[in-house]
């Protein structure tokens, strides 16, 4: 029985909390929608706060986006969550009204003066309160529902019993909560390291994640003024007002990562989440993602979702799942617990992001053919992970077969045949030509391979 027919359930209630995937562009919009979400979100410019996602998301993709969604019974968001100088006020202007022309389903907005000026140039698209505006009590959330905002995307430190108390207070307003994605060393977002460093500004999207960066112990020679590299195994920094000691560890040859956040992942609080009956929508991070990232995180999450109204949860699916992603860690962040109460947030030894699998190949939308991500080999058989609710039969041809094995679909190269017809014993991710299925499979399907 595959995981959809284990899911599925009459009793399942009409409303239900709404997954919100990130869409960087039209190709990952499709894949989040095919995965299961219910709605993406996205931008095309500056004002949006992921300047590399809106470079690759021009005006006309996005309109493709919107009406394919909307075909789908699926809804898309657009980001104008920037914080704007004076200079650019009459620009914002002409952005806001172009985005609403193009029918999306609401603005995820974050400064107050941005989202009155929305109220008056297109009063009849919803608003929702970016994460950014960093939304935590009732009084805040009171002001922005007075100006007409339809849900807060709360701040990344709220709280469940907060949120909880939100909702009782102004139940017509709906809470949006991050479930899974980045995590910022600073609070969402407010952070001027890059700034001061590079001169790119978080809150303008163009973030270097100067966080991330390896850094290294220096000691100041009094004597000469000079910077001596610190060789030594331990180092501490201490507070002298209150004697607390902060123990910072270097690994040799690559430094230290005292601002690297480990990658949030409720998977394994979704029940208490949605007990609460505060929560009207779970959000994905990462709009600037890999494909596979899009439609891996989607499928967990709707799993996750689905499992908690039909009452058959199976949370062995969505940790493994997560676990094949790349990630810095995962860390179940403040909902739960407040931050004085975690002492796991950060990872310490690398910023670098480790998965248990490997993508080696996607499929395009003909589901005829694929595009090789990593190395595949005539003889070998690779894990086929399919689009939420997608099944496949086994079979052969003369390129080779599809075959199950111990619960799991697999798909086995005989011959390797490229578009311009030219036939290989491997190939490999540099080659950009596609190569032909031996049977179709779901577009945006994934062939992949477990690390040893």
């Amino acid at each position: 029985m595959n995981l959809q027919n284990k899911l599925e359930s009459k009793d399942t209630p009409s409303k239900k909390v709404q997954l919100l995937s990130p869409a960087g562009n039209l190709h990952k919009l499709k894949i989040a929608l095919a995965y299961g979400a219910d709605a993406v979100y996205g931008g095309v410019s500056h004002f949006s706060l992921r300047a590399r996602a809106g470079k690759e998301f021009s005006y006309e993709d996005f309109a493709k986006g919107v009406e394919y969604a909307h075909k789908m019974g699926k809804k898309v968001f657009v980001t104008i969550n920037g914080f704007p100088f004076n200079s650019q006020l009459k620009l914002l202007e002409s952005h806001i009204a172009k985005m609403a022309d193009l029918s999306p389903d609401a603005f995820i907005m974050a400064a107050p003066g941005v989202v009155r000026l929305s109220k008056r140039i297109a009063p009849h698209i919803p608003i929702h309160l970016s994460t950014q505006a960093n939304v935590l009590n009732v009084l805040d959330a009171e002001v922005f529902y007075e100006m007409g905002v339809k849900r807060i995307v709360a701040a990344r430190e709220i709280s469940l019993k907060d949120a909880m108390e939100i909702k009782k207070h102004l139940p017509d307003l709906e809470i949006e909560i991050f479930i899974h994605g980045s995590m910022c060393f600073a609070f969402s977002g407010r952070c001027l390291i890059s700034a001061l460093q590079s001169g790119r500004v978080p809150n303008r999207g163009s973030c270097a994640n100067d966080c991330r960066f390896d850094y290294e112990y220096f000691v100041r020679n009094v004597e000469n003024d000079e910077l001596v590299k610190f060789d030594g195994k331990e180092f501490y920094v201490k507070n002298p007002d209150n004697g607390v000691m902060m123990r910072l560890e270097e690994e040799e040859g690559l430094g230290t990562h005292i601002f690297n956040s480990k990658d949030l992942n409720l998977s394994g609080h979704i029940k208490e989440i949605l007990d609460s009956g505060a929560v009207d929508a779970l959000k994905i991070e990462g709009r600037t993602k890999s494909n596979y990232y899009a439609g891996i995180t989607a499928r967990a999450y709707r799993a996750g979702i689905d499992g908690y109204y039909s009452g058959k949860v199976d949370s062995s699916f969505y940790t493994n799942e997560l676990q094949t992603l790349k990630n810095r860690g995962f860390t179940d962040g403040y909902i739960i617990h407040r931050p004085y109460e975690k002492t796991n947030t950060q990872n310490h030894q690398t910023a670098i992001s480790e998965g248990s699998y490997q993508v080696n190949a996607e499929v395009d939308e003909s589901g005829q053919w694929a595009v090789c991500k990593h190395t595949i080999r005539v003889g070998e058989a690779k894990e086929i992970v399919l689009p939420f609710g997608c099944d496949v039969v086994c079979g052969k041809s003369e390129l080779g077969e599809i075959f199950r094995e111990n619960g799991v679909w697999y798909m086995r190269f005989d011959r390797i045949c490229l578009q311009d017809n030219k036939e290989l014993d491997s190939i490999h991710s540099g080659n950009t030509n596609a190569f032909k299925l031996p049977l179709p499979l779901p577009p945006f399907s994934f062939l992949r391979e477990k690390i040893m």
